[in-house]
């Protein structure tokens, strides 16, 4: 892949962290393993340990049920939001790696989970509004997150 094609595919992969803070490490973790992604040798290479995906994948689904809770806090909060930025820095990283770039890939990487943060949340927001309800529009955005992730990995493969 070329140097603007790894940048982009690192913003998304940031963008998906925005989205869902486990979904991105858990489809980059799985890409590493099976070799998608070198890191092997740097300092990003316990991504592609084989308990990590593993792990990765249980807390995205946690996630995922916990999201659906009342008591779960925004996003927005600070707490929720640094979870987002590492996990979008750490992801965008992967990325990079495999261009030599694993620098540019941490500040790609954060800058698309600020948008899907923030832009996640506007669109949840307006789909519940939409829906008349939270539920349906939390399920739209666990799959924009879950395809956004495959499809990603798929096409870094």
């Amino acid at each position: 892949m070329r140097h603007s094609a790894i940048e982009l595919a690192a913003v998304l992969i940031g963008v998906i962290a925005g989205l869902r803070t486990f979904t991105a490490p858990a489809a980059v973790s799985w890409a590493a393993y099976f070799g998608a992604l070198e890191v092997k040798g740097t300092w990003l290479a316990f991504l592609g340990f084989w308990l990590t995906p593993w792990i990765f994948t249980a807390l995205a689904l946690v996630e995922l049920v916990a999201d659906q809770l009342p008591r779960t806090p925004s996003r927005k909060t600070p707490m929720q939001f640094t979870g987002r930025l590492v996990s979008g820095a750490l992801c965008g990283a992967a990325v990079g790696t495999n261009a030599g770039s694993w620098p540019i890939g941490i500040v790609a990487g954060v800058l698309g989970a600020i948008v899907g943060t923030l832009g996640g949340y506007d669109f949840r927001m307006w789909l519940s509004h939409a829906f008349r309800r939270d539920m349906p529009a939390a399920f739209v955005e666990d799959a924009i997150a879950i395809g956004g992730a495959i499809a990603l990995v798929a096409v870094l493969v």
